[in-house]
C-alpha cells in the first residue's frame, strides 16, 4: 500500500516537472515581436530605395552628432577621490 502511494507521488511529481518545463519552453518561443510566418510580400525596388535613403539619412545624422565625453554619473561631483593604494 505504501509503495503504491510512493509510486503515485513520484509519477505526479515527474508529471508536474514536465508540465513546468514545457510551459517555460512554450513561453520562451512565444515572443510578441517575432513573426516566423512570412506573410508580407517582398519589398519592391522603390521601397528598397526609400528604405536605403532613410537609413543613409539616419547614419549621416548620427555622424553629425558630437561625441558625448562627459560621464553620465550624477554623483560624480559629490564623491570624494578614491584613496590611493600602493607605495607612498
Amino acid at each position: 500500500m505504501r509503495t503504491r502511494y510512493r509510486l503515485t507521488g513520484l509519477l505526479g511529481g515527474a508529471a508536474a516537472a514536465v508540465m513546468l518545463l514545457a510551459g517555460i519552453a512554450l513561453a520562451q518561443s512565444m515572443r510578441p515581436g517575432l513573426n516566423l510566418m512570412n506573410d508580407k510580400p517582398p519589398l519592391s525596388k522603390e521601397e528598397k530605395e526609400k528604405q536605403k535613403a532613410v537609413d543613409d539619412a539616419y547614419r549621416s545624422t548620427m555622424e553629425k552628432l558630437p561625441d558625448k565625453k562627459k560621464s553620465a554619473d550624477p554623483w560624480e561631483g559629490v564623491r570624494s577621490a578614491p584613496p590611493r593604494q600602493g607605495k607612498q
